[in-house]
């Protein structure tokens, strides 16, 4: 199958479980930029049961609350589009006032040159358990 999703082709799977998985993608202009991915290959949030979608949101405000705790960022965004990979997904970014994109989407025109900084290893630690312990309760 060609889905970049199912075959895992970008960032690393930071949390799992049996349905759910967070991916932390590696973009140097956003830090901290997880993606909530459904397992399964579903194309939208309608073709699941109602208690896997609660779970999937539960799931994405969990990543966004963690990231707020950690970055302290001015805005999280939000986003599940799926016009160029058809897998349910969630996209949560932490933005600031001085990223290349802000305040418009990160997918559109660049205002200004970004800060390129990479998630520290320290952080990264702190994302992991901080999902570890909100989402395997």
């Amino acid at each position: 199958m060609s889905c970049t999703i199912c075959n895992l082709n970008e960032g690393e799977v930071i949390w799992s479980d049996v349905a759910l998985r967070v991916v932390l993608i590696p973009h140097l202009d956003y830090r901290g930029y997880c993606r909530v991915e459904l397992i399964d290959h579903k194309k939208e949030m309608t073709d699941l049961d109602e208690s896997l979608r609660m779970r999937i949101m539960n799931c994405v405000f969990k990543v966004e609350n963690a990231l707020r705790i950690i970055f302290k960022p001015d805005k999280i965004n939000l986003a599940s589009l799926g016009n160029k990979t058809p897998h349910v997904h969630w996209h949560v970014i932490p933005r600031f006032k001085e990223d290349p994109h802000f305040p418009n989407s990160h997918w559109g025109e660049k205002l200004r040159e970004g800060s390129h900084q990479i998630i520290s290893s320290d952080e990264k630690k702190q994302l992991i358990e901080l999902l570890k312990n909100s989402l395997n309760n």
